[in-house]
């Protein structure tokens, strides 16, 4: 099985920063894109960033300008830094993977979520 973790999320206020993390464990071959959905209460799941195996991220025009998405070499490990929090950032921010499983084949993975709350 695949496991997503993410981590880093809290309570700051507007104009702030935070970093949220999000590790990939298990048995995977390979992964091919990593991102970050975030969803508020009463609204639908949105993207925030992605990025592929080769390095190209793609960004949400909410974001774009403000966050940034990065990984390590072995794109075990995701990152989203943002800058310039605003409270309509607030939500519960999930980590995803699309992953190719070891004896079994691509599979899309979600992590459990990280809140993230910006108020005065």
């Amino acid at each position: 099985q695949v496991q997503l973790v993410e981590s880093g999320g809290g309570l700051l206020q507007p104009g702030g920063s935070l970093r949220l993390s999000c590790v990939a464990s298990g048995s995977i071959f390979s992964i091919y894109a990593m991102g970050w959905y975030r969803q508020a209460p009463g609204k639908q799941r949105e993207l925030v960033a992605t990025i592929n195996n080769g390095g190209i991220a793609n960004y949400a025009d909410s974001v774009k300008g403000r966050f940034t998405i990065s990984k390590d070499n072995a794109m075990s490990t995701v990152y989203l830094q943002m800058n310039s929090l605003k409270p309509e950032d607030t939500a519960v921010y999930y980590c995803n993977a699309e992953v190719l499983v070891e004896a079994m084949g691509e599979y899309d993975y979600w992590g459990q979520g990280t809140q993230v709350t910006v108020s005065s």
